[in-house]
């Protein structure tokens, strides 16, 4: 494909970028680059891949719904206008585009030429000078059927996709996409975080009402609420679900009488507004509840843990939640963590786990808990995630990995994901391949690994796509 874009080549992405080393090149020319993607965890639109979805511009596919961005346009001082606002979708491409050289260092900065490279064959640095004719071949392309949702995926050797679904959700876009054999695995993921949202007794009602309808379960007790997830548990089960997702600051413990369920659940039915304490509790019971439930669907239950949330008030009201406010919390996470998960192996009802944390200072403490329930059942029954969210960029990756090969065994690493809402993002799995090859590649020129490559190459092989093919249960209907 020809470019007649007049800027500045990107001459920094060459076929061995972060690539230091002749084995670390080896890695991942012959092992690495030509696994399928597994991407076990995303936040995208099933609608958009069941529909096939035609982006009308650079704007809506790259702009839409990505904090990271956003966060980096206010820092640079653009105005709210030309990020979420009422500006047209060329100004809003500008701004990034004018952006984009002040994230020098900053992963966005890598994600942006990888993206342009891999997806439209742009080998350009972008800036103010290249914005009106990137934004304008780039849209031309997303013209062609090619480059419509389905598309892009095929272009990054995408195999399957778990997108992130609420249980009420009716799952018509997966079953759709199911039906069309649209040439992927688009699989839903249970969040149930609104189940035991009692924070506030308003909203949580009127989310109590929908999960009624879609479960057909009249809820006035929790005994009733339980049965209705349940409900949803087996629905999404029988339509490919194998994992549930879970976004907390912190997992809890409490000793079994601490506080009554029941009075609590009947309280919040009353409007009440329970204390913190017994909204910790809350939580606790169902989510135990749930893991149970998990268990014996033989799902995966993922925890994301220490994000601290919507943190500018003033933003959040005029904007919303999820808009880029949020932040690393410094929550203690080990003793309720360990509690939690061993009240569920005391019962032998603890499913495969993986264990995400958001504060680089946990990572010792993740990377020595999963070891503590690996029992010998499954091949790394209990993971430490990937590096995740703010820990998803080169020095966060590499140390989630070091520590879990300090502490764990990394050759059972069900490797990465992309977590994110953009089918621009793909190149990330690229990203944290390049990233797993250096590091190994490395140890051999050290003298720390044996060059060996049949043994680690068959070892980067496995952590960029067998383990999670084995671990997850995808394919066990095929």
């Amino acid at each position: 494909m020809e470019h007649t874009i007049n800027a500045t080549k990107s001459t920094f992405l060459t076929d061995d970028f972060l690539l230091k080393s002749d084995f670390a090149r080896a890695l991942y020319h012959d092992h690495a680059k030509k696994m399928p993607i597994i991407d076990y965890h995303c936040h995208l639109s099933p609608h958009d891949v069941a529909t096939n979805r035609k982006f009308k511009n650079m704007s809506s596919i790259w702009l839409e719904g990505d904090h990271y961005k956003w966060r980096a346009m206010r820092t640079l001082g653009i105005s709210e206008k030309y990020i979420t606002g009422d500006s047209s979708d060329k100004e809003k491409f500008y701004s990034w585009a004018k952006s984009v050289p002040h994230t020098m260092r900053n992963p966005l900065y890598h994600w942006t030429h990888l993206e342009l490279l891999r997806y439209f064959g742009i080998d350009q640095l972008l800036n103010e000078d290249a914005a009106d004719q990137v934004y304008e071949e780039t849209t031309d392309l997303l013209q062609q059927k090619d480059f419509h949702t389905r598309g892009l995926l095929a272009k990054m050797n995408v195999e399957v996709v778990c997108t992130t679904d609420d249980p009420t959700d009716t799952l018509i876009y997966h079953q759709q996409a199911k039906a069309e054999n649209i040439g992927i695995k688009l699989l839903p993921a249970f969040r149930p975080d609104k189940a035991y949202a009692v924070e506030n007794p308003k909203t949580y009602l009127a989310y109590l009402e929908k999960l009624s309808e879609v479960s057909g379960v009249p809820i006035h007790s929790y005994e009733d609420l339980l049965a209705a997830l349940e409900n949803r548990v087996a629905y999404f089960h029988e339509n490919g679900g194998r994992l549930s997702d879970h976004g907390l600051e912190q997992l809890y413990f409490f000793d079994e009488n601490d506080h009554g369920i029941d009075d609590l659940f009947s309280d919040v039915c009353k409007g009440k507004t329970l204390q913190p304490e017994e909204v910790r509790f809350f939580k606790f019971k169902t989510l135990t509840a749930l893991s149970k439930m998990y268990h014996a669907k033989g799902w995966t239950q993922q925890y994301h843990l220490g994000a601290l949330r919507n943190t500018n008030e003033r933003m959040a009201r005029i904007l919303g939640p999820d808009t880029g406010f949020d932040s690393i919390g410094d929550f203690p996470q080990s003793v309720a963590l360990a509690r939690y998960l061993n009240n569920l192996d005391s019962t032998d009802q603890l499913a495969k786990t993986i264990l995400y944390n958001l504060n680089p200072s946990d990572n010792e403490v993740m990377a020595t808990m999963v070891g503590n329930f690996n029992d010998g059942s499954v091949k790394g029954k209990v993971q430490f995630g990937s590096g995740w969210w703010y820990m998803d960029q080169k020095d966060g990756m590499e140390k989630q990995m070091n520590t879990l090969s300090n502490m764990g065994i990394l050759s059972c690493f069900v490797g990465m994901l992309t977590d994110s809402r953009s089918f621009l993002s793909f190149p990330r799995h690229e990203y944290f391949r390049r990233i797993l090859c250096n590091l190994i590649g490395q140890d051999v020129v050290n003298g720390e690994l044996p060059a060996d490559e049949k043994w680690l190459g068959q070892m980067v092989e496995n952590i960029c796509y067998y383990n999670a093919r084995e671990y997850f249960g995808f394919y066990e209907n095929d």
